[in-house]
């Protein structure tokens, strides 16, 4: 793969060398490197689906008004992307443009924390301890969902299909779009004929 970045920090990814197979990072160590966001086209949608070891989650039917941004990995060519994040854009139901990012990834990779703004690589102590916040629907069953204390965004977390699943949403109004449970298709699923309307590239991903 070409640059990276860290995943939980954004920071420089260092590529392996003849000593380790294993990306680093100077702060956090072996991590699996967040590749620069994709075009979002099917082409960049094509890329991301070929490698993805997690799902690739979309709401479908999207929002009324909202577009499919962009996308990107945490993962290389040996171990497949880890981590997804998947773009959208559309109007944020309380006025003004919003942006959300769907993240799915295995524990420890960091991906969801780290767009979150959040020091560790899960959502911290404490999570889960209350009632859930909001619920999201996959495959007609409904799996719960924690809001995570951020700065001027809205965070939500919970674990669907094995994975850490993450709502991170500019600004913190547009969490109105989880009123009521948000129905969520993984685009890794051949059996199903999306017709994705992409927009411009989102500038909440890697650049």
């Amino acid at each position: 793969m070409g640059r990276a970045v860290c995943p939980r920090c954004g920071g420089e990814a260092h590529a392996p060398t003849a000593w380790s197979s294993a990306w680093r990072c100077d702060l956090h160590g072996e991590i699996h490197p967040l590749a620069l966001a994709r075009v979002p086209s099917r082409n960049g949608l094509g890329a991301l689906l070929k490698s993805a070891r997690v799902p690739v989650w979309v709401p479908w039917p999207l929002p009324p008004g909202w577009l499919v941004s962009g996308f990107t990995g945490a993962g290389d060519e040996r171990t497949g992307a880890r981590g997804s994040a998947v773009a959208l854009s559309g109007p944020n139901p309380l006025g003004g443009p919003a942006d959300l990012l769907i993240v799915a990834e295995e524990p420890g990779v960091g991906l969801g924390a780290g767009l979150a703004g959040l020091p560790g690589p899960d959502p911290g102590d404490g999570f889960a301890a209350g009632q859930p916040n909001a619920t999201v629907k996959v495959a007609n069953h409904e799996a719960q969902l924690w809001l995570v204390e951020a700065d001027h965004k809205a965070v939500f977390a919970g674990e669907v299909a094995g994975s850490w699943l993450w709502l991170v949403m500019w600004p913190d109004t547009a969490g109105v779009l989880l009123i009521e449970p948000l129905p969520l298709r993984d685009l890794r699923d051949r059996e199903q004929d999306l017709d994705v309307p992409f927009g411009a590239l989102s500038p909440r991903l890697p650049a």
